[in-house]
């Protein structure tokens, strides 16, 4: 499929904005156009709104299995489509092809998993106190049209788990997807609406994203926000949405710390969260970016990290053999430039990597600083970025101490062969989710989301269908 121009859905049609503005979408590979990308108006809000609240008054009223019916379709045509999509995802946001492919073909398992989990939004009668004539029952209701706002490092897979959760729910929504990344979320958007969607229960717009979030948190058709993205932007997205009560769910930055104790196995390790550290170009909320190492295995690691790093191939995702693509845009390779400087400036060691890789494109080479103290940037902002910093430990309560310093709180991991050390992990690290002697694996039946600043709700497991329904008592008196 060729990359073509993409237009808002609003209302089971896809149409460009009201006065005919648009973006540009630019390849981070090479820095060419390769297509535009519709501007929401007002006019266009005011549309998408009227449609989400007619869509929700259908669609609630549809059962479980008459949505799952339609959502299991739509994960179908996710698969059947996942090598077109791809190639779209590659060239928009600059991720290796069989990365781009693996999140069209998550996407549809998450669909799958929702669509039946729509079946389980239990209700419960609870027995009366004297009367057992009274009927007393608690009932699960869509709580009703929803806005979600996504960013632009997984285009596909933030989108969906959004989607897939509330349409389960019952919900309709209105999702702003990103304007750097906007044909692979059309895409999901166009699998649901050939599978039968309903006009109105899902609904696509592209714009000004802070124009669009304070018009659609405003409207009193709007009942919960999701957002993924920038803490600082959850926490004013949260402000927005509390001024008017409306349900929010936000899984935000991380940081997340990686403890590697004396008796871990380093190859695991190494091999493990070095995948993981370098999937996407390091764009990724779950990233592993502070690398705490017990001192006695410190060196050992943090050279077989630099040998891991060094060997990586990186370029155009489309390229046969690419390992890790560019970063989406310039401001990311400024902000790679000044985190490895600052660390550097401070004392740490670069052992490879660190610097721009050519003159097109937003590549950077794959990078790991060792010794890199406390106060550098690297150790206290997410980098979001190939960059890996390590610094030693001595004792478990001292990593722990300092995995637990910084106010993030999604992800962390740690590598021991110790079931007393896991224990103690388990009770300490303050994230939403823990990952020991393996890499992350964000299954639509586990939680996924974070603590502290990193935010509140979840968007897996069963958990996830909580964020979408009201929970209310009905109590029923016979005469």
């Amino acid at each position: 499929m060729a990359y073509l121009d993409t237009r808002l859905f609003i209302n089971g049609t896809w149409r460009d904005a009201a006065d005919g503005r648009s973006l540009a979408v630019l390849n981070p590979a090479n820095g060419q156009e390769i297509g535009r990308v519709a501007h929401a108006s007002r006019g266009d809000l005011d549309a998408a709104l009227a449609a989400a609240q007619r869509g929700f008054e259908v669609w609630r009223d549809f059962t479980p299995a008459a949505r799952s019916k339609i959502m299991r379709q739509a994960a179908q045509f996710m698969r059947e489509r996942a090598d077109t999509i791809a190639r779209l995802l590659t060239q928009e946001q600059g991720k290796p092809l069989i990365e781009a492919k693996g999140e069209a073909m998550a996407a549809a398992d998450i669909i799958d998993w929702f669509a039946e989990e729509g079946f389980r939004v239990y209700g419960r009668v609870v027995p009366h106190r004297s009367n057992p004539s009274v009927r007393q029952t608690v009932v699960k209701d869509p709580v009703g049209p929803v806005a979600a706002f996504t960013p632009w490092n997984f285009p596909i897979n933030q989108v969906v788990r959004k989607i897939a959760a509330g349409l389960a729910a019952g919900c309709s929504l209105i999702v702003k997807a990103p304007e750097e990344t906007p044909a692979s979320p059309a895409e999901l958007i166009r699998a649901f609406q050939d599978a039968g969607l309903p006009e109105g229960v899902l609904n696509l717009v592209f714009g000004d994203p802070a124009e669009i979030s304070e018009y659609l948190i405003a409207s009193p058709i709007i009942r919960k926000i999701t957002f993924t993205g920038s803490t600082p932007v959850g926490k004013l997205l949260a402000g927005l949405a509390g001024r008017h009560m409306k349900r929010v769910s936000m899984e935000l930055g991380g940081h997340a710390p990686v403890i590697i104790c004396e008796d871990a196995d380093i190859a695991l390790a190494v091999k493990t969260v070095g995948a993981a550290k370098f999937r996407n170009a390091g764009q990724v909320c779950i990233s592993p970016t502070r690398f705490l190492v017990h001192n006695s295995v410190k060196d050992r690691f943090a050279q077989s990290l630099a040998e891991l790093a060094k060997g990586i191939a990186v370029g155009d995702g489309l390229a046969e053999g690419t390992q890790m693509g560019p970063l989406a845009n310039e401001r990311r390779l400024t902000a790679m430039a000044e985190f490895q400087e600052d660390a550097v400036a401070r004392g740490a060691a670069l052992l490879a990597g660190g610097g721009r890789i050519g003159e097109t494109g937003n590549f950077w080479a794959p990078t790991v600083l060792s010794d890199v103290p406390l106060d550098a940037r690297l150790f206290n902002d997410e980098p979001f970025g190939p960059v890996a910093g390590v610094r030693g430990f001595d004792k478990l309560e001292e990593a722990i101490a300092e995995a637990n310093r910084l106010s993030f709180g999604l992800a962390g991991y740690a590598f021991t062969g110790s079931l007393a050390n896991v224990d103690l992990l388990t009770r300490r690290v303050e994230v939403g989710m823990l990952w020991v002697n393996t890499g992350a694996a964000a299954s639509a039946e586990l939680p996924f989301g974070g603590i502290k600043d990193s935010g509140y709700g979840t968007e897996g497991g069963p958990e996830a269908m909580d964020n979408y329904l009201n929970t209310r008592s009905v109590v029923v008196a016979n005469g």
